[in-house]
């Protein structure tokens, strides 16, 4: 018996003749499949939810997210990991993504790498993965055996487990805890998943970082209160966010962010309620280091 292609092998046939096409009519292919994504993936915001919960729940706890994927996926998931410290001031080894063949992999493709679970169980061991944790295995197709071996090694721990794929019925949907299967349809040039289900899978791990980090109080309003002071354009962002927040000129912001030394979250406390740094960071320690829940905290 022939075993069906996935979803995301079939050929599409809004792009068939797509090498006899003008350059126009080749975009406008592209354009119009790209213009299913979002939808395909707002169909799945009640499963992006069940999984960004139980995210939360470990990461409260003191757990860890980690990404796990290979090729395109693999890169996308180092990708979003690596924003968050910049973004949101977690630690480097707080949201940690892993790719088959390891760094060389974003780079240049390392053929393979993708088809050795066991391979997966050893990069997740040398991490330190435990039940605490969360991991999001990426495949496209759902059924990458590095990607496979990283959930079933993730589920032993007793980690949560999501399974972020663009192909119904797939082994990575069946085996996750909490499955986000955005059906994005046959690619734009037939197996290329870097197209609509590499935007699809963006989307997903965009949604799914960025609600963790609302979650967890690393956001105040819509602003990125965590945002770390690394140079002249995020200095100008944070003297801005406690101008902002605090209703003051950016001089004031600019000489509260230099006596909190740079931390945003400190320099509002310190405008806002008052406080001198020290006062500030026992404030900030005692609320979980949640902004919000600091600066709604009656006076002592």
């Amino acid at each position: 018996m022939t075993e069906s292609l996935p979803l995301t092998e079939e050929r599409n046939p809004s792009s068939a003749g797509l090498d006899l096409a003008s350059t126009e009519q080749v975009l406008a292919v592209i354009n119009a499949e790209d213009a299913r994504v979002a939808a395909a993936v707002k169909d799945q915001i009640p499963q992006i939810a069940r999984a960004l919960d139980a995210i939360v729940d470990r990461w409260d706890r003191g757990g860890r997210l980690f990404y796990c994927g290979a090729g395109t996926s693999g890169r996308l998931g180092v990708l979003d990991a690596a924003e968050c410290p910049p973004t949101f001031g977690t630690p480097p080894d707080r949201v940690m993504g892993v790719i088959a063949g390891g760094a060389g992999a974003l780079l240049r493709s390392v053929e393979g790498a993708e088809d050795s679970p066991a391979t997966a169980r050893e990069d997740l061991l040398q991490r330190g993965l435990c039940g605490q944790d969360a991991l999001v295995g990426i495949a496209a197709s759902g059924r990458t055996p590095y990607v496979l071996g990283a959930v079933e090694h993730a589920a032993a721990t007793g980690a949560a487990t999501v399974g972020l794929s663009c192909n119904p019925g797939s082994p990575l949907e069946r085996a996750a805890d909490y499955p986000i299967t955005p059906e994005v349809g046959p690619e734009v040039v037939t197996g290329s998943t870097r197209m609509k289900s590499g935007t699809a899978q963006k989307l997903v791990l965009n949604m799914i970082s960025t609600g963790l980090m609302v979650r967890t109080g690393c956001v105040l309003g819509n602003l990125m209160v965590n945002v770390q002071v690394k140079n002249a354009k995020l200095a100008d962002r944070a003297e801005r966010i406690v101008g902002e927040v605090c209703g003051c000129d950016l001089d004031t912001a600019r000489a509260a962010l230099g006596a909190a030394g740079l931390n945003v979250r400190l320099a509002i406390l310190m405008l806002k309620r008052r406080l001198n740094r020290t006062q500030a960071e026992s404030l900030l320690q005692r609320y979980g280091d949640n902004l919000r829940r600091a600066l709604e905290a009656s006076h002592d």
